[in-house]
C-alpha cells in the first residue's frame, strides 16, 4: 500500500505499488532479499499481535455467538419455534454478561494462543506470499513483482494462506476453545486444553475444521483482490472526475493513502460478508464433541456433522439462515479498528526496523 511520506508499505504490498522508482518508497536502498523477509515478517507479526489483542473484545463476542446454537437476536428467538432461551441475544447484551460474569479479563480470553497463531500466521503468509511472486516472476525484485497479472497475484496469495493457515492452525482451535468456555472454566488454561484434545481425539483433534477453513480462504483471497482493485478503479474514476473539474495536477490525481485503505476495508468487509458462514462451520468444528457449561446453552456433540457440507445444511435446517451468520455484526465492527491498527502498527514498526537494520 502507498502511504504519503515513502513509507515502507510500497514493499509489503508489492500489488498495490503504482509506477514509482525504488527509491520514492523507501528513500534509501533495498535490503538484501533475507533482510527484507525478515522486516517484513518481524514488522508484520509485531503489527499482527498489536491488532488481535486490540480488538479480542469484539472477537470473543464474535465466537461466543458462532458457536450458541440458540438463536442470538431476540428478534430471531421470537421468530422462532425455540423452546429454551437463548445466553446472549445481541451484541450489547452479550458485551454486559461477560463482563459481570467474567469481568474484563474475558474479553480477552483466549488471547495468548490468537497471539501464538497470528504471529507465526503473518510470518509463514508474507514469507510464502514472496516466495511464490518471485518464483512466478522469475525474479526477487519487488518492481517485478508488480508486473504480474491479478490471478497470478491471487494464487499466490491463496497459496500462502493455506501455507500459513495449516502451520498455525492448532493455536486458532485453542484460542476459540478458550475464548468459547466462559466461567466457570472447563479449561484453566492452554495447556489443560491441549492435554484434554490430545488424550480423547489425537493429534488429528488440533486440526479439526481445518478443511472449511483451507476453503474459506481461497473465495476470501478472490473476492478480496477482486473487490479491492473494482474499489480502486472506482476512486480513480472519481479523481480523474474531480481533476476535470478542478485545478487539480496530474500528480494529485493518483490514489491517498486514505483512499487505499477505505478500498481494502471496504473490500475486507464484502469477503467477510460472502464467507463467514464457514467461518460458523469452523468454530463448530472445533468445539464439537468438547464439554460446555450449562448455562451457554447447548453444546455441539461429538460427530454432530460429518463433513462440512453436512454441517451447513444441519445449521440451516435447525438455525436458518441466520445461523449462518451469527457473529457477523461483531465481526463486521471489527474489520476497521483491526485494519487500522495493523496498517499503522505495521509502518512505524517497519520503518524502525529499517532504520536499525540498514
Amino acid at each position: 500500500m502507498i502511504f504519503n511520506g515513502g513509507s515502507s508499505l510500497c514493499f509489503f504490498i508489492p500489488s498495490f505499488q503504482t509506477d514509482l522508482k525504488k527509491g520514492d518508497c523507501f528513500g534509501m536502498e533495498e535490503p538484501g532479499q533475507l533482510k527484507r523477509a525478515a522486516i517484513d515478517a518481524t514488522a508484520g507479526a509485531i503489527a499482527g499481535g498489536i491488532s488481535r489483542t486490540v480488538t479480542s473484545p469484539l472477537d470473543v463476542i464474535k465466537i461466543r455467538f458462532q458457536v450458541q446454537i440458540e438463536p442470538t437476536s431476540s428478534w430471531a428467538l421470537l421468530r422462532s419455534n425455540w423452546s429454551g432461551t437463548s445466553k446472549y441475544t445481541g451484541m450489547f447484551q452479550a458485551t454486559k454478561d461477560i463482563f459481570r460474569e467474567e469481568g474484563l479479563a474475558g474479553f480477552w480470553r483466549g488471547n495468548v494462543p490468537a497471539l501464538l497463531m497470528v504471529m507465526p500466521y503473518t510470518a509463514i503468509q508474507f514469507t510464502v506470499l514472496h516466495k511464490f511472486k518471485t518464483f512466478a516472476a522469475g525474479s526477487s525484485k519487488t518492481e517485478d513483482h508488480v508486473q504480474l497479472s491479478p490471478y497470478l497475484s491471487y494464487v499466490s496469495g491463496a497459496l500462502a494462506g493455506c501455507a500459513a493457515t495449516v502451520g498455525s492452525y492448532p493455536f486458532d482451535l485453542l484460542r476459540t476453545i478458550l475464548a468459547s468456555q466462559g466461567e466457570p472454566k472447563v479449561y484453566p488454561t492452554m495447556r489443560s486444553a491441549f492435554v484434554d484434545i490430545v488424550a480423547n481425539r489425537g493429534f488429528r483433534g488440533l486440526y479439526a475444521g481445518l478443511s472449511p477453513t483451507l476453503v474459506e480462504i481461497i473465495p476470501y483471497a478472490g473476492l478480496q483482490f477482486g473487490t479491492y482493485d473494482t474499489f480502486k478503479r472506482w476512486s480513480m474514476a472519481w479523481n480523474r472526475y474531480r481533476a476535470a473539474n478542478s485545478s487539480l495536477t496530474d500528480t494529485e490525481n493518483g490514489l491517498s493513502s486514505f483512499q487505499l485503505f477505505l478500498c481494502g476495508l471496504a473490500a475486507g468487509t464484502c469477503a467477510k460478508l460472502v464467507c463467514h458462514p464457514l467461518d460458523v462451520v469452523k468454530k463448530r468444528f472445533q468445539i464439537e464433541g468438547l464439554p460446555r457449561h450449562p448455562r451457554y446453552g447447548a453444546r455441539v456433540e461429538h460427530h454432530a456433522y460429518r463433513n462440512m457440507l453436512h454441517a451447513l445444511r444441519q445449521i440451516l435446517l435447525l438455525e436458518g439462515g441466520a445461523g449462518l451468520y451469527k457473529g457477523i455484526v461483531p465481526s463486521t465492527v471489527k474489520a476497521a479498528p483491526a485494519g487500522a491498527v495493523t496498517f499503522v502498527a505495521y509502518e512505524y514498526t517497519s520503518d524502525w526496523l529499517e532504520s536499525i537494520w540498514t
